[in-house]
C-alpha cells in the first residue's frame, strides 16, 4: 500500500484525502492542518490522523479539544509521497522539508512551474511524472483545458486554441473574495496565465486565453475555438469528446442550462460534497465549421482536480501505468 500524507485540509485537501482512502492501493497516513478550525474537526472526525502544521501554534489543537498525533514533520516522515495542498506560495516554502525527509511531494497549481520537475495532467503527459520527486498537478482551469485539447491533439491535430475563461470569483467557502456585483477582466492584461500554464503540459501548443471574474462561487465556464489541422464535423468530434472518461457531455435532453443545474445534478445524483470530477461540455454547443471547433464546458474549481493528484502520487511511486490508474482512480471515485 502507498502511505499518503496530506499537508493542508482545506478545499482541494479534504477532498484528495477522502479520494486517496478509496483507493485499493493507497493509505492515508494523516492531514495536516495550520489551525483548529471546523475542517481540523471534520478531520478527526471523518478518522484521519491530525498533525499540527506549525509547531508554535501546535498548542492550540489542545486548548480546543482536538487531539493531534504530531506534528507536520512526523507525517512527512511516515509517507512515501506527500500531497501538498496548502494555500499557494506555501508550497515551495514547504518544498525544503520533504526533500529533508527524501519523500516525494506532488503541489497544486497555485504554485509556479518551477517548483517542481514537472507539471501534470493525466490525461496529457502521465509518463513525464513516472519517478519525479517534485510533481505539480496542474490547476483547475488548465486541468480542463488539457483535458480537452489532448484528444484533439491525437486525433486532429491543433493549429491555434483561443480560450476565454469565465471565472468564478470565489469558492463557496470564501466570503472575503470578489467581486460582489461586477465583472472583472482578470487580468486586462493579455493573455491570462492559463495559456502559458497549458504550455507546461503541451509546450509546443500555440494558445492564447482571456480571463474574466464574476460573482459566482459555483464553476467556471470555457468558450472554446480551436482551429484544427483536420476538417471533421461536429458529431464527429462530439463522438470523440464523448469517449473521454473525463469529460461529460451534457444531453440537450437533460434540460441542463447553467452551472447551478449541474451542480444541482451531481447533488442529486449523490455525488460527495457535490463534487464534479470531470469537464462538464454542452453536446449541443460542439460545432464545427471548415477546421475551426467551438464549444462550452464548465469547470468544478473544487474538485476536478482531485482524480489528477490520485493518479500522480501512483506516477510519482511508479506503482501503476497511466491507463491502469486512471481506471482505477475512475471506477473508485465513481468517475
Amino acid at each position: 500500500m502507498i502511505r499518503v500524507g496530506i499537508n493542508g485540509y482545506g478545499t482541494i485537501g479534504k477532498r484528495v484525502a477522502d479520494a486517496v482512502r478509496d483507493q485499493p492501493d493507497m493509505d492515508v497516513v494523516g492531514v495536516a492542518k495550520t489551525s483548529p478550525n471546523y475542517e481540523a474537526e471534520q478531520a478527526v472526525e471523518r478518522g484521519y490522523d491530525l498533525y499540527a502544521a506549525i509547531e508554535d501554534r501546535s498548542h492550540k489543537f489542545a486548548e480546543a479539544g482536538i487531539e493531534t498525533a504530531g506534528l507536520v514533520d512526523d507525517l512527512v516522515a511516515q509517507s512515501d509521497v506527500v500531497v501538498d495542498a496548502t494555500p499557494s506560495g506555501v508550497g515551495a516554502q514547504n518544498r525544503a522539508l520533504y526533500e529533508e525527509y527524501d519523500t516525494p511531494a506532488i503541489y497544486q497549481g497555485g504554485e509556479d512551474a518551477d517548483v517542481a520537475d514537472v507539471s501534470f495532467n493525466a490525461r496529457s503527459n502521465y509518463d513525464d511524472a513516472v519517478g519525479a520527486e517534485h510533481v505539480r498537478v496542474v490547476s483547475c482551469n488548465t486541468t480542463g483545458l488539457s483535458r480537452l485539447l489532448a484528444p484533439l491533439r491525437e486525433a486532429y491535430g491543433v493549429e491555434k486554441v483561443r480560450a476565454t475563461l469565465v471565472r468564478r470569483g470565489g469558492d463557496p467557502s470564501q466570503p472575503s473574495r470578489g467581486p460582489i456585483n461586477d465583472a472583472l477582466p482578470d487580468p486586462i492584461s493579455i493573455p491570462s496565465h492559463h495559456g502559458p500554464d497549458v504550455n507546461t503540459i503541451f509546450p509546443d501548443l500555440d494558445i492564447d486565453t482571456l480571463g474574466l471574474k464574476v460573482p459566482t462561487t459555483l464553476m467556471h465556464m470555457h468558450a472554446i475555438n480551436v482551429t484544427l489541422a483536420a476538417e471533421p464535423d461536429a458529431a464527429e468530434v462530439r463522438e470523440l469528446l464523448g469517449e473521454q472518461s473525463r469529460i461529460t457531455v451534457v444531453d440537450e435532453h437533460l434540460g441542463i442550462e447553467g452551472t447551478g443545474q449541474l451542480k444541482e445534478w451531481a447533488l442529486d445524483r449523490g455525488r460527495p460534497r457535490g463534487d464534479l470530477w470531470e469537464n462538464c461540455l454542452w453536446g449541443e454547443s460542439v460545432t464545427t465549421e471548415g477546421s475551426d471547433f467551438y464549444c462550452f464546458q464548465a469547470i468544478h474549481q473544487e474538485s476536478d482536480v482531485v482524480p489528477e493528484n490520485v493518479d500522480a502520487i501512483r506516477a510519482v511511486t511508479d506503482s501503476a501505468d497511466a491507463a491502469e490508474s486512471v481506471a482505477t482512480t475512475n471506477d473508485s471515485l465513481g468517475i
